[in-house]
């Protein structure tokens, strides 16, 4: 386990990341294939870095677990 906290990511930083598109990442978080944004406030959202590096380490094949990451 890292010292580190986890960092929450915006929108423009995970499509920066990914090199997905906006409709692609909607897409794949609709399909279970990319970790779920959690609500940071009413109109706020982001996604946890972990989550978004896990995806990365394995795209073709991750799947969100029950948790929605």
């Amino acid at each position: 386990m890292t010292d580190q906290p986890d960092r929450i990511l915006r929108l423009p930083t995970v499509l920066e990341r990914t090199g997905l598109s906006r409709s692609t990442l909607y897409r794949k978080i609709a399909a279970g294939s990319f970790p779920r944004q959690i609500a940071l406030s009413t109109r706020c959202a982001g996604w946890r870095e972990s989550a978004v590096n896990r995806w990365m380490m394995s795209p073709m094949f991750y799947q969100v677990d029950e948790r929605g990451q």
